[in-house]
């Protein structure tokens, strides 16, 4: 019987998956603004890229906390969520339907953003890492705020002016 591994294992493994994550969010954040059709998406898409380099340059610290050095493991739930959003850019680019799609593809994004963030601010309370606590805690709330702001950009413009 293999020995079990701890939570702080778990927590080093979570932590290279939103990594990478976020460092393949970065490259696809280029390709949704290029899609969209609103020049207000297109401002929220360059604001959730100036967001998203600081969320990689804190789980930097993280990892300095935690000892481990920042490398990232392949995230297959990321890839298959931006590949789905790929997939709606080519059918409804430059479109109101298409703004619709690629807001929706975002929030897929954000939620699995919120999950993981959750997660490991929980852990890490656990673990009584306060630093990283509070690190993953100030992201956890800007990616959710991100979350309300597309849900908001989809009821004012994209939903009503698509349907």
């Amino acid at each position: 019987m293999a020995s079990e591994k701890k939570l702080d294992a778990l927590f080093h493994h979570t932590l290279q998956d939103i990594y990478y994550a976020e460092k393949q969010i970065l490259k696809a954040i280029p390709k949704m603004m290029a899609g969209a059709k609103s020049a207000e998406l297109k401002k929220a898409f360059e604001h959730h890229k100036g967001q998203t380099e600081v969320h990689v340059t804190r789980l930097e610290e993280v990892f300095k906390i935690i000892g481990e050095p920042a490398k990232g493991v392949k995230c297959d739930a990321i890839e298959g969520i931006l590949k789905e959003g790929e997939g709606v850019l080519e059918d409804f680019a430059k479109t109101v339907s298409g703004d619709a799609a690629i807001i929706a593809a975002a929030q897929a994004v954000e939620h699995y953003e919120i999950t993981r963030y959750g997660t490991l601010r929980r852990w890490a309370k656990v673990l009584g890492m306060k630093d990283a606590q509070a690190i993953l805690e100030k992201t956890l709330a800007e990616e959710s705020k991100t979350d309300e702001d597309l849900t908001a950009l989809a009821d004012s413009y994209a939903n009503k002016e698509a349907a």
